[in-house]
């Protein structure tokens, strides 16, 4: 039997929304991370993780990569992804 693809939709705190699929992976939450660069510019990384304490692990190397990265100062959010159905 084959798994069920589905849609999983993250809402980050700033009203921005993430949609992935269709996965049958059993991803939980969704990572983001912005960071300042200078002159105003910005550049955003992010990924799914099977568990929240996946995510917050993501954290630690987010403050390494502002240091040997120069970034002005970032911040890092994890939202919970939710099955969504497909559009």
């Amino acid at each position: 039997m084959s798994k069920k693809r589905r849609y999983l939709t993250a809402t980050m705190p700033d009203g921005y929304v993430k949609t992935i699929g269709p996965t049958a992976d059993s991803f939980t939450h969704y990572w983001r991370i912005v960071a300042e660069l200078e002159g105003g510019k910005t550049e955003v990384f992010w990924g799914h993780t099977r568990s929240l304490a996946e995510a917050r692990r993501k954290q630690a190397p987010a403050q390494q990569a502002a240091r040997t990265r120069g970034w002005k100062s970032f911040s890092f959010e994890i939202a919970e992804l939710v099955e969504t159905p497909a559009n």
